[in-house]
């Protein structure tokens, strides 16, 4: 903590919270084992995000790929969320809800239950935290590349009129900043069909740990990390040393 310069913490920091499986299958678990121990590191995690300052926190939760792993597992996953998804941490904490992704595809009761919490945590007014459930880069930009050529067709729209901050409209996360950290854990070195154009120039943050073990420390040494490097934009070290 005393390495950490409160004014540089990222407003907005996206996990890719990788490892459950494994982290169970090394201790002798089934799979379902590692994601229920995986939802107790959302809530620890997202209380320490509230306590350092975080503005919003994204996290990876279940891609449009993941409806491909045996129904076994994406059954008990759906479970996890529908009984997991406590409304008194956000509300304790002040954090608001949101959720990115085919929300069409939940079965109607994890449907329910996120319009539930998306409602009730509403007046929140700390941290954003945003679950990607079935969601996938691929499915948002096909989506805004859709919506905006339905406004074309329409003449709503001219084909001009089209560029990064319409773009950006039609995404998913319109209402948030772009991540400035992204972390994965688990050791892979991909970000998975994550955020792809909103991460055009955050920090990438990898770690061998797997997500069960990602603790508070975790998260503030990988906070410490993003800290000690310069957000250059496509600009030279010294135009950003110039500008301060």
């Amino acid at each position: 903590m005393q390495q950490l310069d409160n004014s540089r913490i990222p407003a907005h920091i996206a996990i890719i919270m990788d490892g459950n499986g494994r982290w169970a299958k090394a201790k002798g678990l089934p799979r379902t084992a590692g994601h229920v121990e995986g939802v107790a590191t959302v809530k620890k995690i997202t209380e320490e995000a509230t306590r350092l300052g975080v503005k919003y926190l994204t996290l990876y939760t279940f891609s449009t790929e993941n409806w491909n792993r045996p129904i076994e597992e994406v059954e008990a996953l759906m479970n996890l969320v529908l009984t997991n998804l406590e409304e008194e941490i956000f509300m304790k904490n002040n954090v608001r809800f949101r959720m990115i992704g085919e929300m069409e595809r939940l079965p109607q009761s994890v449907q329910k239950r996120l319009g539930e919490c998306i409602e009730r945590t509403s007046v929140n007014t700390g941290m954003t935290m945003v679950v990607a459930l079935s969601y996938s880069s691929r499915w948002e930009l096909t989506r805004a590349a859709r919506l905006m050529a339905d406004k074309v067709k329409s003449g709503e729209m001219l084909p001009e009129d089209i560029n990064e901050d319409t773009m950006e409209a039609y995404l998913a996360t319109n209402f948030m900043p772009d991540p400035d950290l992204l972390i994965r854990t688990g050791g892979e070195l991909r970000i998975s069909n994550y955020l792809l154009w909103q991460c055009a120039y955050s920090e990438f943050y990898f770690t061998d740990c797997y997500w069960p073990d990602f603790d508070e420390e975790a998260l503030r040494m990988a906070i410490a990390d993003y800290q000690h490097r310069q957000r250059r934009y496509g600009k030279t070290g010294e135009q950003i040393t110039d500008e301060k």
